[in-house]
């Protein structure tokens, strides 16, 4: 008997993704319960068959009955399980506050609706963060080594992971990134949040919809707080506070894709070598391992520092040429970006990722980054400002300027966007056919009064005749342009719209502590909190403040030069897009001008002035074949 689920949030599937839209209440059947990476594939009441995330669905016993009264999925259960009895009982007491956040398509449509009223409209925030965005990775191989690994780097953790993963499962993007690009970002949260459902990963509630958000307490209203072995220190500078960058900074150069194999050949999938620049020494990951990588930078700093997610996962076609180098060049990207993270990139778990020697030593780090228990508000215990303890009021100014800038910085970047794409598609649709046209329109032209047998016209005919050719060259420069320009522009934009849809979660952490603070006037005078434990919390909801000042200095100073790098480009190859039209149209004004027949038409005789104008009055109804006299 075939197996029924009922659909516990809305989702919008994205066009091409061979994904199903499903709305809650609906009831589909399962037909592949384990496609993997968070998916499962299911078929709606009309026939209609696509893939669903697996934590949007409860499955249902054979008797259609629910299977637990709490109304949580399968998925969901066994993570319950796996939590203590007094996390799973304090999620609990929030259950129904956070239903509402996770089942919205909207991240910032969670605090449209605050209790506070701070938020100047009730629409939310916009679109929804998408995967990372701007790659310029431009080392593509031409072809795809069918060899298991490279020779020269460790080939990374045996395909027998005692993990046991899920195989990534790839297909192709458009090798256009901006051919409908709004409709890949309608479906980025969700996949984004449904990696989260991998087997392998203890990830906190907050991450899953339906499930409470532990809130700030665990962190506000510890009694003691463990001392860690790391810190993160954080100073105040020229522009305020700031994170302690290192002395010496390094990237990661992810190229040389390569395709291996595994049972035996039944099953494929590209590996990608890393190569950090302040070791040159190799490592080799699947897409499934920078997936653990993001999963586990999410759980830990996700609280306090936007992690952008990866490119999408797709479901055919992962071994395609122009895919493969897509995908390279995002991860480019999002390494990059992590690399020049001052806090990031000097965490053990991303030195593990790029680090690890040999598959022991991968498999200590991996289950130690997953058994870390500083993560999430935790890790602002990890923090120690050189500065003295914030006033509330300062506290939440601060909280609501980031607010309000972020979100119209988003407002901006989708603007652009919306702007880019559209002149994306008419650069290399209709603008170069209209091109097209007038080209042949003029060489039909040049034909025709070729075939006159009128003596003296031939320059003109050649002139109109290359005139058409220029036409057609500029069509083809029109089509390619974007790629040179615009392409940088739009990439760039999306990776600032992916770190701009983490801000509502951050925001929201930081609301709900000031939130907590305020009510702790009351806890004092009910005796549920002492007068100690409330400054306390005054303090640590200080140290978040300038956490977050401090991560808006990093994602400040990054904006400036990211956005200046990539106008720069985007100006000077529009400049050098002009100085290329240049020479073709020149030559062709330059065979326009027949000098010698232009100065035998010249006469009082001739319909032409002085200056060589045609003139109307003299001959209204014909015109010499010497009308382009403005070319000599």
């Amino acid at each position: 008997m075939a197996t029924k689920a009922r659909v516990m949030y809305d989702f919008a599937a994205e066009p091409g993704n061979n994904e199903l839209t499903v709305n809650e209440g609906e009831i589909i059947t399962i037909t592949n319960p384990d496609v993997g990476g968070g998916w499962l594939e299911g078929r709606n009441i009309k026939g209609e068959r696509g893939l669903v995330p697996t934590d949007y669905v409860e499955i249902l016993p054979s008797d259609g009955k629910d299977q637990f009264s709490c109304g949580n999925s399968v998925a969901d259960q066994a993570f319950l399980d796996s939590l203590s009895a007094s996390t799973a009982q304090a999620s609990s007491s929030a259950a129904s506050n956070n239903h509402q956040v996770g089942s919205g398509n909207d991240p910032w449509s969670a605090w449209s609706a605050s209790k506070s009223g701070n938020w100047e409209s009730s629409e939310g925030w916009g679109a929804q963060p998408e995967g990372a965005g701007a790659q310029r990775n431009t080392n593509t191989p031409n072809n795809w080594d069918t060899a298991f690994g490279h020779p020269q780097a460790y080939q990374g953790p045996a395909t027998g992971d005692d993990d046991d993963w899920d195989e990534d499962w790839d297909g192709p993007k458009s090798s256009s990134y901006f051919k409908d690009s709004e409709s890949a970002d309608a479906g980025g949260a969700q996949r984004g949040n449904s990696r989260a459902s991998s087997s392998s990963m203890k990830i906190p509630l907050n991450k899953f919809p339906g499930f409470a958000k532990p809130g700030t307490e665990q962190y506000l209203l510890a009694k003691q707080l463990a001392k860690p072995k790391e810190k993160i220190p954080i100073i105040v500078g020229d522009y305020g506070p700031m994170w302690v960058y290192p002395t010496s900074t390094f990237d990661c150069v992810v190229a040389d894709p390569r395709k291996g194999s595994k049972m035996y050949g039944l099953k494929s999938y590209i590996e990608y070598q890393l190569t950090p620049t302040n070791t040159n020494r190799s490592v080799n990951h699947r897409y499934k391992h920078f997936d653990w990588l993001y999963e586990r930078l999410l759980v830990k700093f996700g609280s306090a520092i936007p992690i952008p997610s990866l490119p999408d996962k797709q479901v055919t076609g992962r071994f395609e040429e122009e895919f493969i180098k897509m995908r390279m060049e995002r991860l480019q990207a999002w390494m990059t970006r992590m690399c020049r993270h001052p806090v990031i990139s000097e965490s053990e778990v991303f030195q593990q990722f790029l680090n690890f020697r040999d598959e022991k030593e991968w498999k200590t780090g991996k289950r130690k980054a997953e058994r870390d228990e500083l993560a999430g508000v935790m890790i602002f215990s990890t923090m120690e400002p050189e500065a003295p303890d914030l006033d509330l009021v300062e506290i939440e100014q601060k909280c609501e300027a980031v607010g309000k800038f972020t979100k119209a910085m988003d407002d901006g970047v989708k603007e652009l966007l919306t702007v880019g794409q559209e002149h994306w598609k008419r650069c290399t649709g209709p603008l170069p056919k209209e091109y097209q046209k007038i080209g042949k329109a003029l060489q039909s032209l040049a034909t025709v009064f070729s075939s006159s047998g009128y003596q003296g016209e031939t320059d003109l005919n050649d002139a109109i005749t290359e005139a058409g050719k220029t036409y057609e060259e500029i069509a083809s420069l029109v089509a390619e342009q974007p790629k040179k320009d615009l392409h940088f522009l739009m990439e760039c934009n999306h990776e600032y719209k992916g770190f701009l849809g983490c801000f509502p979660d951050i925001i929201g952490t930081h609301k709900g502590a000031i939130e907590k603070v305020k009510e702790s006037d009351k806890l004092v005078a009910t005796s549920k909190i002492t007068l100690q434990d409330k400054q306390n919390m005054v303090k640590r909801v200080s140290i978040m403040s300038y956490a977050l000042q401090a991560e808006m200095n990093h994602f400040h100073s990054n904006r400036i030069y990211d956005y200046n790098s990539v106008i720069r480009l985007y100006l000077e190859q529009q400049v050098q897009f002009y100085e290329t039209l240049l020479p073709p149209v020149t030559a062709s004004l330059c065979l326009c001008a027949p000098g010698t027949v232009l100065n035998e038409m010249r006469s009082p005789s001739r319909p032409w002035d002085s200056v060589g104008s045609w003139n109307r009055s003299l001959a209204p109804h014909r015109k010499p074949k010497a009308a382009f006299a403005f070319c000599e």
